[in-house]
């Protein structure tokens, strides 16, 4: 336990994935996670600063949180950092207007967005929208600009429901890439951007946070790079092999969010 005293020594606050961490979504909105829920509501009770982590790109901020709530979780719009709302900051910023290839549970993000005469490509989580037509939609449109500019809201590779495992966007974003020979910009796990701003909500500094996610290379990979220390549960999407990963490897391993914040409530902040 010396070694975990060691690892969580200085912890000011934790980083929360959602998906495969708090809930698994499938049919009926999915299934919390044994333990989860009251594992939140004792990080909440605790003096650690908590904020949720999300790259869910198939659901609005609104209806994600209304989901958590239902089934019982503490968690309200405010302590959620997700890509489309950071999307849309970036595209008013830079003067762009997105063609859409979205989910429609996430196109309300979108609604003060000018989408007429697309100068540049928005791409998430569209699920069963990822046809033919509308993949190729999207690559006339990015091939048909002087300066293609493509979005990704995350670049997961998969990511699991209740049912299994399912493609994530990343996919998706790499035929893009592949076809139009450029390089997307990613919004959402693992750019450095996205934990920053994460961590500027909090107003904890990198070294004093700790993220727990199911992605080695998305939560935990992309969080050590920004400077965070990170823990990877074995639940959601984890694979053993994640255990032997070739380029990242988590500060540590846990089997769910339970165990988790028990390590963190009793060797955190000391």
């Amino acid at each position: 336990m010396a070694a975990w005293g060691e690892l969580l020594a200085g912890v000011r606050g934790v980083l929360l994935d959602i998906s495969g961490v708090l809930y698994d979504g499938g049919e009926g909105g999915g299934a919390a996670i044994a333990g989860s829920v009251e594992a939140v509501a004792r990080l909440k009770r605790s003096r650690l600063k908590v904020r949720f982590c999300t790259n869910e790109s198939q659901k609005s901020r609104a209806d994600l949180v209304g989901l958590l709530q239902r089934l019982g979780f503490d968690v309200s719009e405010s302590e959620v950092t997700a890509p489309a709302p950071a999307a849309c900051l970036i595209l008013k910023q830079r003067g762009l207007r997105p063609h859409l290839l979205v989910h429609d549970g996430v196109r309300s993000e979108f609604d003060h967005i000018d989408t007429s005469n697309p100068n540049c490509v928005v791409i998430a989580d569209a699920g069963e929208d990822f046809s033919y037509r509308n993949m190729n939609k999207a690559f006339q449109v990015l091939m048909e600009l002087e300066n293609p500019v493509l979005f990704s809201l995350g670049k997961g590779r998969y990511y699991k429901e209740t049912s299994g495992l399912m493609l994530d966007v990343g996919p998706y974003m790499k035929a893009l890439e592949y076809a139009c020979g450029i390089e997307a910009e990613v919004v959402g796990k693992p750019s450095p951007e996205f934990f920053k701003s994460a961590l500027q909500e909090m107003g904890v500094e990198a070294h004093e946070a700790i993220m727990i996610g199911d992605d080695i290379v998305g939560d935990v990979g992309g969080a050590q790079r920004y400077g965070m220390r990170a823990l990877q549960v074995r639940t959601g999407k984890f694979r053993p092999s994640d255990e032997h990963h070739p380029e990242v490897k988590a500060d540590g391993y846990v089997d769910n969010l339970a165990e988790a914040v028990d390590l963190l409530l009793q060797h955190a902040n000391k």
